[in-house]
C-alpha cells in the first residue's frame, strides 16, 4: 500500500465519523424539538377547550335574572384576552410564554370569581346545563394539568440534548436554541380559595 494512502484513509475514516456523529445530534435534536412542539399543541388545545366551555357557561348564567354583570363582563374581557394571546410553537421564548401565562392565570381567576357568585342563585347551580359545564371544567382542567406536564418533559429532554457536551459544541451550528418551560402560576403554591364544587 502507498503511504501517501494511510493518511487519506484516517482522514476519511474520521470525517466519515464526524458527520454520523453530527447527523445523529441533529436528527436527535430535531425529532426532541417536534415532539415538544407537538406537545404544546396539546396544551393549547386543552386551553381552548377550557375557553370554548366558559364561553357556554356565561352563556347559561346570563340568562339568570339579576346576575352580576360586571363578574360576567370581567369573565368576557379575560376570556377575550386569553384567546388573543397565542404563540407559535415554533417561538416559545420566555417572554411569550410568560405573556400567555398572564393571560391564562387572569381567566382563571375571573372564572373562579364568577363560580364563587353562583352560590348566591340556586337556580344556576339547579341547572343542568350549568352542573354540565362545570364538570366538563373540571376535567379540562386536569387535561391542561397533564398536557403542561408532558409539555414540560418533552422540553427538558430537547434542553438537555443540546446543552450537553459535547452536543452543545453543534447546537449553535444547526440553530437548536433552548425552549421555555411552562412554569407554576404565581400565588399556585397556596391552596385555591374557590372550589369548583357546586353541586351539593
Amino acid at each position: 500500500m502507498k503511504k501517501w494512502l494511510v493518511p487519506l484513509i484516517i482522514i476519511g475514516v474520521l470525517g466519515f465519523g464526524i458527520y454520523s456523529w453530527a447527523k445523529g445530534f441533529y436528527n436527535k435534536g430535531i425529532t426532541y424539538q417536534e415532539d415538544a412542539k407537538t406537545t404544546w399543541s396539546n396544551v393549547e388545545s386543552s386551553y381552548q377547550r377550557r375557553n370554548d366551555l366558559i364561553g357556554n357557561l356565561v352563556k347559561t348564567v346570563q340568562g339568570a335574572a339579576d346576575f352580576e354583570k360586571s363578574t360576567l363582563t370581567d369573565v368576557i374581557n379575560a376570556r377575550a384576552k386569553a384567546t388573543s394571546v397565542n404563540i407559535n410553537a415554533g417561538d416559545l421564548t420566555p417572554e411569550k410564554m410568560a405573556q400567555f401565562q398572564q393571560a391564562q392565570t387572569g381567566l382563571s381567576g375571573a372564572l373562579s370569581k364568577l363560580l364563587v357568585s353562583v352560590e348566591r342563585y340556586p337556580d344556576i347551580k339547579a341547572n343542568k346545563n350549568f352542573l354540565e359545564l362545570q364538570s366538563q371544567l373540571e376535567g379540562t382542567e386536569n387535561r391542561i394539568n397533564v398536557a403542561r406536564d408532558r409539555y414540560n418533559e418533552a422540553v427538558n429532554i430537547y434542553n438537555k440534548h443540546i446543552k450537553m457536551f459535547p452536543g452543545n459544541l453543534l447546537a449553535g451550528m444547526f440553530g437548536f436554541t433552548e425552549m421555555a418551560r411552562y412554569k407554576a402560576d404565581p400565588g399556585s403554591e397556596k391552596a385555591p380559595d374557590a372550589s369548583f364544587d357546586f353541586k351539593n
